[in-house]
């Protein structure tokens, strides 16, 4: 599955990348996009199943809104009220709200997440 990942911004895109393999390409709304921007998004997403994984608050919202306009059959994930947005949540939140999405063959988990979750399927 080739696929690409929308967020709002480089700060979003650097975090995702620490838990992301760099197989996945991750491209940036810099903020609310306007009908340039969308277009070149467009272009760069190219045929690959898209993913938008904007923050849970009004911009987020109104962004997710506009990309789902250019992007219908795109999946979409966002963080949970409470996290300042995806740039400051915490990793192991975005890894399971990437494992919901079904993007467990993209995570590049660390030594410390890898134990934590080979514990819980010893249950």
């Amino acid at each position: 599955m080739d696929i690409a990942i929308i967020v709002e911004g480089k700060n979003d895109k650097s975090r995702l990348r620490r838990v992301l393999n760099e197989e996945v390409n991750i491209f940036c709304t810099l903020g609310t996009p306007g009908v340039t921007q969308l277009e070149k998004l467009r272009r760069q997403v190219g045929d690959r199943q898209a993913y938008i994984f904007t923050d849970n608050d009004a911009s987020g919202k109104r962004i997710r809104g506009m990309l789902r306009d250019t992007f219908p059959d795109a999946e979409h994930i966002h963080t949970r009220r409470g996290y300042p947005g995806v740039e400051k949540t915490p990793e192991d939140y975005l890894i399971e709200q990437l494992e919901k999405a079904g993007l467990e063959e993209y995570i590049m988990y660390s030594a410390q997440s890898a134990a934590i979750w080979s514990k819980e399927d010893d249950f």
